[in-house]
């Protein structure tokens, strides 16, 4: 499903403020001149624990040291969105960790009907307990623990009942949904995670809030999973972490 396009005003309205810019500096309609000529957005930030770049929706920003924004300058974006060439610029500083994540949106989503009836627990011990089943890998990058609003898939009768997945979001900048979903590794490949994912997804819909996927770039089984679910791609996140 495509975003719309006043959507996609509420995602870059977000990230504007995310990464310390002016509300509008984004903004397709009253954006910065240099935003609405397509060039990259710099914020210099002598505090900045780590080397922030972001393209989105043809908008490009680096938030950084003024070392690291100096050694920007000549490169293009496509190569600012390599992590390593980040940790390159970096190395010197302590450059390590982050990644490059993918960001998805969306403002509707098909509903998803699940074939019977489904408990559906709203409690962080529930979503804790899942998390103690998944790979550690997964936890982090997912941190439901962080989340405000958990939907958690149980299984079985009381008192046996278990969690099977998790979708949950957290309240972004007041007026996007970051999402996360997880399952355990021996209960994947079996619709639980499409089935949490479209609950939390339509709850959030409902609170009147744009959805927003962000994942790894090399993880394909949740780019997979946002995609099917209607996702809509809108850019990438690269980031280091400094000494």
């Amino acid at each position: 499903m495509e975003l719309d396009a006043g959507s996609a005003e509420i995602v870059l309205l977000a990230w504007a403020r995310h990464l310390g810019f002016d509300d509008e500096a984004f903004s397709f309609v009253s954006g910065s001149p240099a935003a609405r000529n397509g060039e990259r957005l710099v914020r210099e930030d002598e505090d900045a624990e780590s080397i922030t770049f972001v393209r989105l929706f043809g908008r490009s920003a680096l938030v950084a040291p003024a070392w690291a924004a100096a050694a920007a300058v000549e490169l293009p974006d496509d190569q600012l969105s390599e992590h390593s060439v980040l940790l390159r610029i970096s190395r010197e500083h302590g450059g390590h960790g982050l990644g490059t994540s993918a960001l998805l949106f969306a403002d509707d989503l098909p509903l998803f009907q699940p074939g019977g009836e489904v408990t559906v627990s709203h409690g962080h011990p529930e979503a804790i307990e899942l998390e103690g089943r998944c790979p550690p890998d997964d936890v982090n990058e997912v941190h439901l623990s962080r989340m405000d609003h958990h939907f958690t898939v149980m299984d079985g009768n009381e008192p046996d009942r278990k969690p099977v997945a998790c979708g949950a979001y957290a309240e972004w900048q007041g007026i996007l949904a970051d999402m996360g979903v997880l399952v355990p590794p021996e209960l994947r490949r079996q619709g639980l995670g499409t089935l949490a994912a479209s609950i939390a997804a339509h709850e959030a819909l409902a609170s009147g809030l744009t959805l927003q996927w962000r994942t790894a770039l090399d993880n394909r089984g949740s780019l997979a999973l946002a995609r099917k679910l209607g996702f809509a791609d809108g850019g990438i996140q690269t980031s280091v972490l400094l000494r």
